[in-house]
């Protein structure tokens, strides 16, 4: 046999690192957002950054990583699926981590500073790539399943399609409240939804999807007889449930979301009954198994409590008793889930051999009896008021950070640190980001250099409440200091935070809280921090006097002062202010009164002469908002005519403006060339038409343009009464519009008309003025509400909140009368049509009324009825 020869030769590159060492460095990436986390927790509420972030940081940063990263190394290793490319991996962390850095860093931007275009579009643009990230990770992991082996762990990769699936739907309400556009009722019932997509969607069905595996192992045992079975039958009654729950909390469907959160409960039960099973077996006996139970134990409590209030409550008011407890659930189920896994996992990853092995288990397992201790009671403590509570947040804090700087030395001691690669590009973007976002929570603004301080203090009281801080206003004095006397009116929480950075707790209903300023030397902004409620309309303004710009920008006036209504301190908005300055929940100037909306009987006689006079002139039109108008009659709408079929007006238009004016009856039916014609001011012209068509009929001014007449005030109604038009006990007109503010034909206001782009939208000339002196009523009695809608470019879909038609009539024809077995919640109308609807009150109290469209309803589109007992 011949001689063997056996070269040894020696290498001078180093080896390559196992393929375990990429999930090191990117746990690095889970443990740098746990302790923005923590620290954002500890100190954020000093900074005056949003009490949301230590959770979002926590949830989308270290979670939502954790989660991408550890089931795609569950289904690759139990599926052996094909190992993805190094560069796959590297890309998609970064696109990711870019993604949330820019979500979290634009709504931190939004709920602190003066927000703008720009940083919506940063936040929306980030909720996109985290969402899009996600989804391009779960179909890899749906396409590579299908070519693998499966076998009894093909389910796990079917629970984390749904978990991510549902993260997908929990950004659609998530980017909605960024926008805030939608009513505070349907805010709160957005969040509601959103927060159980993300917590028992992405992160539950993910959990549970690993527990039918990692559970044993963490255990040291043998997978639960029957578990993959277990796995397969309460996948779908788990995400058919939670979807439930997400669609009945998001449309008030309080019913739907109760039975769901039902179902997803008695799917986890099922599901973990292997669990148990294993757990009786073989007891837990390290820290990653008593950890992990401890965040089961958490879960299950969460469900239940969550499936109490579900039933309890309405879904608007859902998140208002749940939010306190948020920050418990997160941290007792999904933070120590995450602890326990990386407990296990970690010095596995790290490798080394099993000397290094122990090493880094005993390093991390340091002190594990008394961390697991101190973050349990300490959450169970944390729902204490005041400084108890507080100091438990801080115990919790210290428990989680402790293990996060046990982890971080682990990994630094096994050098697998990341390297100068897209990873650690990633890493570093999403530190230089927050950063920045915290720069921009600090830099409030409102002061200027040169403001002596004037000695005094101005005290205002501030009321939150529906969508709107009152007053949103207030002047005084430069080197004034200024104390706000805060209370929540509202059924949600919200707090209010001061450009300078000062503010106020997060108050519950019907809570207080005094509100330092300081001393004001420039004009400074206020806003409620709660996600989406700074851009649904709650801000308001403190300006100081002799500050022209600032007082126009404002518009409106500060209630409850001494000089409120004065022309001094910014009692009436200037003329030629474009800016809206519209506050709802401000305050009218003494005396004002609204247009009267009460409806008389047609009077008698077959022939109907009336005088309209046209005037311009200036009118409140919303609180402490005065505008320059033009009317007919002097006010807005027009007066209101009434009378039978078969009736004949006589209508004498007398110009008494500055302008040519003209009018046109739609009740009528006749050549427009001689009625309609445009007049000169001083003259006068007679117009006469047959009422031979019943309905709700618009009048306007027909001079061109008529957009620009319609939109400054000159429309008006004509109620031509169908045949046999049954008695009823109250009747009311309402003649919807739209506001422009600005000086009457100046350039500004002509381009909002032509862009319909009104600043508020009206009921009979004022925006909310029935909020301010609702309509009345009592029980049982018969109401009919006619409705037109003015324009010049908006319809309307009114609606009166607690109440149903039972009879609708609508440009001349009856859609529905009482004896019909159906009813309807909205009396839909085009600019231009007309109609009315009727109900009956079944009980005492306040019934809000609505155009259904709430960006009008919000924006000054809504009033009441005060129903009482007879």
């Amino acid at each position: 046999m011949p001689p063997v020869q056996i070269r040894i030769e020696s290498h001078t590159r180093p080896p390559t690192l196992p393929r375990a060492s990429w999930h090191s460095r990117a746990n690095t990436v889970v443990l740098a957002w746990a302790a923005l986390a923590v620290l954002a927790l500890l100190f954020g509420e000093g900074l005056g950054l949003p009490r949301w972030l230590p959770v979002h940081l926590f949830l989308l940063g270290a979670v939502t990583n954790a989660i991408v990263t550890w089931t795609e190394h569950f289904s690759v290793a139990l599926l052996r699926m094909a190992q993805p490319t190094a560069r796959m991996q590297s890309v998609r962390l970064a696109v990711l981590n870019a993604g949330i850095t820019a979500l979290i860093a634009g709504a931190v931007a939004l709920s602190t500073t003066s927000g703008g275009v720009p940083v919506l579009g940063t936040a929306l643009a980030g909720a996109a790539v985290v969402a899009g990230t996600v989804a391009w990770h779960t179909g890899w992991l749906v396409v590579r399943a299908r070519g693998a082996m499966g076998g009894r762990f093909a389910h796990v990769t079917r629970w984390y399609t749904a978990a991510g699936l549902f993260l997908v739907v929990a950004a659609v309400p998530g980017a909605v409240m960024l926008f805030g556009s939608v009513s505070s009722r349907t805010h709160e019932q957005l969040i509601a939804a959103h927060a159980h997509a993300a917590l028992l969607g992405w992160v539950g069905l993910a959990v549970i999807g690993t527990l039918f595996t990692l559970w044993p192992t963490l255990l040291r045992t043998r997978v639960a007889e029957g578990s993959e079975k277990t796995a397969h039958r309460t996948l779908l009654p788990a995400a058919l449930g939670l979807a439930a729950t997400v669609a009945g909390l998001a449309h008030g469907w309080r019913w739907a979301a109760v039975a769901g959160v039902l179902v997803y409960a008695a799917a986890f039960a099922a599901a973990t009954a292997p669990l148990v099973r294993v757990a009786l077996r073989r007891r837990p006996h390290t820290a990653a198994s008593w950890t992990v139970l401890a965040a089961q134990v958490w879960f299950a409590v969460a469900l239940v409590a969550d499936a109490a209030v579900i039933s309890l409550v309405p879904a608007h008011e859902v998140y208002t008793v749940l939010r306190p407890y948020v920050p418990v659930f997160l941290v007792g189920f999904t933070g120590q889930i995450l602890l326990g896994s990386l407990t296990f996992l970690l010095p596995v990853v790290l490798g080394g051999g099993p000397e290094r092995l122990m090493r880094n288990s005993g390093l991390v397992e340091k002190w594990w009896p008394a961390r697991l201790a101190v973050l349990n009671t300490a959450l169970l403590l944390t729902l204490l008021p005041g400084v108890a509570g507080t100091l438990a947040w801080v115990a919790v804090a210290a428990s989680v950070l402790a293990f996060v700087v046990l982890a971080a030395t682990a990994v630094i001691r096994s050098g697998h640190l990341p390297r100068p690669s897209a990873t650690a590009m990633g890493a570093t973007a999403g530190a230089a980001a927050t950063a920045l976002a915290l720069m921009l929570a600090l830099s409030g603004g409102g002061t200027s250099e040169g403001v002596e301080p004037t000695g005094r203090t101005r005290t205002v009281e501030v009321s939150l409440g529906a969508m709107t801080i009152s007053p949103g206003t207030v002047s005084l004095d430069p080197g004034d200091s200024l104390v706000l006397e805060v209370v929540n009116n509202d059924s949600q929480p919200h707090d209010l935070r001061m450009g300078n950075g000062v503010q106020t707790p997060l108050l519950s209903p019907g809570e207080e809280a005094v509100l330092e300023v300081g001393v004001v030397t420039g004009p400074l902004e206020g806003w409620c921090t709660v996600m989406g409620h700074r851009a649904a309309g709650m801000t308001m303004n403190v300006v100081t006097t002799g500050d022209d710009v600032a007082l126009a920008d404002a518009g409106g006036t500060e209630a409850g002062g001494a000089d409120a209504g004065g022309e001094e301190h910014g009692g009436h908005a200037a003329h030629g202010d474009t800016s809206g300055g519209i506050d709802p929940g401000g305050e009218w100037s003494e005396g004002w009164e609204p247009f009267e909306a009460a409806l008389e009987p047609a009077p008698g006689g077959e022939v109907h002469e009336v005088e309209i006079v046209v005037t311009e002139s200036e009118s409140e039109v919303a609180p402490g908002v005065r505008q320059p108008v033009w009317t007919f009659g002097g006010t807005v709408p027009g007066p209101v005519l009434r009378g039978k079929l078969g009736d004949v007006f006589e209508i004498t238009l007398v110009n008494d403006g500055t302008m040519g004016h003209s009018i046109d009856f739609h009740a009528g039916s006749l050549a427009p060339d001689e009625p309609m014609r445009t007049i000169a001011p001083g003259e006068e012209l007679t117009y006469r038409f047959h009422a031979d068509m019943a309905g709700a009929w618009l009048y306007h001014c027909s001079t061109m343009p008529m957009s620009h007449h319609l939109g400054n005030g000159m429309y008006g109604a004509v109620v031509v009464d169908p045949p046999d038009l049954p008695e009823v006990d109250r009747e009311y007109l309402l003649v919807q519009g739209e506001l422009y503010l600005g000086e009457p034909g100046g350039a500004e206001q002509v381009e909002k008309i032509a862009a319909a782009e009104p600043d508020a939208w009206v009921f009979n000339g004022s925006a909310n003025g029935y909020g301010h002196a609702p309509l009345t009523a009592e029980v049982d009695e018969r109401v009919r509400v006619w409705v037109v809608a003015a324009g010049p470019s908006s319809g309307t879909a009114f609606h009166i909140v607690g109440a149903r038609f039972d009879t609708v009539y609508k440009e001349g024809n009856y859609l529905l009368r009482p004896e019909d077995p159906g009813g309807s919640q909205a009396l839909d109308l085009a600019p231009a049509q007309g109609g009315f609807v009727e109900t009956v009150f079944p009980e005492a109290g306040t019934y809000p009324f609505v155009d259904h469209d709430f960006r009008h309803a919000e924006n000054g589109a809504h009033g009441y009825f005060e129903v009482e007992d007879r």
